[in-house]
């Protein structure tokens, strides 16, 4: 990781390497946190972060989801992530704003102080090596349970079940995994939503087993203002070996190809167009590029 100057804690910007917790901290512990992934990306008019205020209101959601009382209101928090962006002079990255349950008692319904974390840093594309795309593996681990937890609430404590699909490609020459849930449906990779294609249609996983990703809704969007029908349902991975074109989403990855899913290949390797046009568009409206999509970006000054 690239680091950058300051951290902004609770209300103030400390030195990076000055913004510690205690290590009794409840969230390290029993993953009492919630987070947002945003990126800001370099345009013509300064540094734009990506849909603001849709992340800071998923932030919200999430933090009164496991009752993280932290005191800050929406216009707060933005400012705080705009506020840490400008501070490093960040013009193009990642940011990592995070809602956590401080030092206090422990225990596993332990109510302590809750504190408020925004980093940020340089970050190139996630899975950077994979150029011509994926190669997916489907998981023996099934995504959680939606009544086992609030999956559409972006909680700390979820992504061990991520962490464990990813650790079952170590050593292989997969790159990245695909949840199912417990019918067989597919759900989401590790930390992505799942687009395919077939007959120039769009399919995406219907929500309630998946997060509802923002990237994944400006992209249902985009691809519906350019004249695609998307559709939300379900279908099993089997689908996707059999479709045209398949594709994942979200904040890291941005819009990424899959090459293939247990190794077979999607479609004829190397066309991939409907994916290519999302992929051109979706950088043209980060980069500031189309003025129809200038309102989903918040120019840094």
């Amino acid at each position: 990781m690239q680091e950058t100057q300051y951290i902004w804690l609770d209300g103030k910007l400390v030195d990076w390497n000055k913004s510690t917790c205690h290590v009794l901290t409840h969230t390290l512990h029993y993953g009492s946190g919630v987070y947002e992934g945003i990126r800001v990306y370099k345009t013509s008019r300064g540094p734009a972060i990506f849909r603001l205020t849709e992340h800071v209101e998923r932030l919200l959601f999430s933090a009164q989801s496991i009752k993280l009382n932290h005191g800050y209101s929406k216009d707060e928090l933005a400012k705080a992530i705009i506020e840490t962006v400008a501070a490093n002079k960040l013009e193009e990255g990642y940011i990592r704003p995070l809602i956590f349950n401080g030092y206090g008692e422990m225990g596993v319904g332990s109510k302590n102080p809750v504190s408020v974390m925004v980093a940020c840093w340089p970050w190139p594309r996630y899975h950077e090596s994979a150029v011509n795309g994926l190669n997916v593996k489907t998981s023996s681990y099934i995504r959680i349970h939606p009544r086992s937890t609030i999956v559409e609430a972006k909680i700390c404590g979820h992504y061990t079940n991520g962490i464990l699909a990813l650790q079952e490609l170590e050593g292989t020459h997969y790159h990245e995994a695909l949840m199912l849930d417990v019918d067989g449906f597919v759900s989401e990779c590790s930390s992505a939503n799942v687009f395919m294609v077939k007959d120039n249609i769009i399919y995406t996983p219907q929500l309630g087993t998946i997060l509802p990703g923002i990237t994944r809704d400006f992209v249902i969007k985009l691809a519906t203002d350019y004249g695609y029908q998307v559709i939300e349902n379900m279908f099993k991975p089997e689908a996707i070996k059999t479709a045209d074109e398949a594709f994942f989403t979200g904040t890291a990855v941005e819009t990424t190809l899959i090459r293939s899913l247990d190794d077979t290949i999607i479609g004829i390797e190397g066309s991939n167009p409907v994916f290519q046009y999302i992929k051109a568009g979706f950088a043209a409206v980060v980069r500031g590029e189309t003025e129809r999509y200038h309102n989903y970006l918040t120019i840094v000054n």
